[in-house]
Parts: C-alpha cells; sequence; structure tokens
C-alpha cells in the first residue's frame, strides 16, 4: 500500500515542463505585453524624449 501511494504522489510532483495551454497562454501573454511595449514606445511623449536623449547623446 505504501509503494502504491509513494508512486501516485511521484506523479504529481514531477514537473518535466509546461503544457501546450501553458505554452499558449505564455505566448499571448508575451505578446499583449510586446503590444502594450509598442503602444508605450510609439506615444508622443517618449518619442519626443527619446529624440531628445539621442540628440544630447550625439552632441
Amino acid at each position: 500500500m505504501r509503494a502504491l501511494i509513494r508512486r501516485v504522489i511521484g506523479r504529481f510532483r514531477g514537473d518535466d515542463g509546461m503544457t501546450t495551454a501553458e505554452y499558449a497562454v505564455g505566448t499571448i501573454a508575451a505578446v499583449a505585453f510586446a503590444g502594450l511595449l509598442l503602444k508605450v514606445v510609439t506615444s508622443g511623449g517618449v518619442q519626443t524624449a527619446l529624440n531628445a536623449l539621442i540628440e544630447r547623446a550625439l552632441r
């Protein structure tokens, strides 16, 4: 009986990696974050600040 319990617990403890659903959720989250980052970086205020920073660095 103890061997059976150990075997069952051992199966639930093993975590060999992400399943397909976890990959899908991770991919969607990464794409959403990239879209948000793109929206922030391409906003007017951030572009102005980046341009000013680059101009100041090139002087």
